[in-house]
């Protein structure tokens, strides 16, 4: 398991270490998200990307 810091509030995220690129983890103090990237069995994280309505398109 690899322990992260948010982002935003700086609190540990613990992420699985079988975690793949483009998973979304998400943080349980202050509920932002954010997106797994691994690299050479380095683990990362980077704020998830905010997913925006189509309104049918």
């Amino acid at each position: 398991m690899a322990e992260l810091n948010c982002l935003v509030c700086k609190s540990e995220i613990e992420v699985e270490e079988r975690a793949t690129t483009g998973e979304i983890v998400e943080c349980d103090s202050c509920g932002q998200e954010h997106e797994v990237q691994v690299e050479s069995h380095l683990v990362t994280i980077a704020l998830a990307p905010e997913i925006e309505e189509t309104w049918g398109e």
